[in-house]
């Protein structure tokens, strides 16, 4: 018996061919999903971004998320078309429990977090610290059992 399973795929499709048909080149992945008896819940477009490193001789990758049913006896299918597809670079599919496919196929409409600039570091030290050590001796002194 067979039985159907919600699956998350993450693809890094090739940046040239998607900038040229974009629609095209993550058509495909619907298409197939579909042409198995998959049902596709989202299916979008998540960033693209520099790799970190080259894949093919690609320096950049397009990164396509895609929420989906499937009948388990076509995941086997389902990965060898995906890996004869020359416009995927790399993807993963995940098996994904079911409780958790409303929640997932929300936060996939909502999108990658975005940032105006590189995301804030909070900072350990503050200036003092990097040119006077005396609060460091305290701190050493009070796990030593010296008071001051």
């Amino acid at each position: 018996m067979t039985e159907e399973h919600v699956y998350e795929g993450l693809f890094i499709l090739d940046s040239e061919q998607y900038a040229r048909d974009p629609e095209g080149v993550s058509g495909q992945i619907d298409k197939t999903i579909e042409s198995l008896d998959g049902k596709v819940r989202v299916s979008r477009l998540w960033e693209e971004r520099k790799l970190a490193y080259p894949i093919k001789n690609h320096k950049r990758g397009t990164y396509w998320l895609s929420y989906f049913r499937l009948n388990t006896s076509n995941l086997s299918d389902l990965n060898r078309q995906f890996q004869l597809n020359g416009n995927i670079l790399r993807f993963l599919l995940l098996n994904i429990d079911p409780r958790l496919e409303e929640a997932l196929v929300e936060h996939a409409l909502i999108g990658p977090v975005k940032y105006e600039s590189e995301p804030p570091i909070p900072e350990i030290f503050d200036s003092e610290d990097e040119v006077d050590d005396e609060d460091d001796e305290v701190v050493v002194d009070a796990v030593n059992g010296i008071d001051d």
